[in-house]
C-alpha cells in the first residue's frame, strides 16, 4: 500500500499538470489529510468521502483524504493510486471553477449520485468514494 508520504509526494506531482489558472482564488491551496472520511450517509465501510472543495472564512481550498484512498485502494498498484488521485483532483478542480464561474453543474451530478445510491437505484462501482 502506499504510505502517506508516498501519496502525498505523487499528489504534488499531480497538481503541478494542472494549468495556473485552476489556481486562482483557490486560497488555500490543496490540502492532503491523512485521515479517512467515511460518508456518514451510508453503514460504515460503504462509501468514503475522497476529496471535497471547501468555501469558508479562510476562502477556497481542496482536500483529499489519504485514508479514504487508503481504505479503497490498499491492494492496489502505485498506477491505480495515480488515476484516483488524479481523477478526484480534477474533479475538485471542476467545483473550484464552476463556483468561480457560477455554475452548479458538478454539484447537482453529485447530489444526483447520492441520492440514487442512497435509493438503491444505482450504487457505485467497487473501489468508488463520493467526491463533493
Amino acid at each position: 500500500m502506499m504510505t502517506f508520504d508516498q501519496a502525498a509526494a505523487l499528489l504534488d506531482d499531480i497538481a503541478m499538470e494542472f494549468p495556473e489558472a485552476f489556481y486562482k482564488d483557490l486560497h488555500g491551496g490543496i490540502q492532503f489529510e491523512e485521515d479517512a472520511l467515511p460518508d456518514p450517509q451510508f453503514p460504515p465501510g460503504e462509501m468514503y468521502i475522497m476529496g471535497e472543495y471547501v468555501q469558508d472564512l479562510t476562502g477556497n481550498f481542496i482536500v483529499l483524504y489519504y485514508g479514504s484512498f487508503a481504505a479503497l485502494l490498499a491492494d492496489e498498484p502505485d498506477e491505480v493510486w495515480e488515476e484516483e488521485l488524479f481523477a478526484t483532483l480534477a474533479h475538485e478542480f471542476t467545483h473550484h471553477l464552476e463556483h468561480m464561474g457560477g455554475l452548479h453543474d458538478l454539484d447537482d451530478k453529485d447530489a444526483e449520485f447520492l441520492r440514487q445510491a442512497l435509493a438503491g437505484e444505482e450504487r457505485p462501482e467497487d473501489g468508488e468514494g463520493t467526491d463533493r
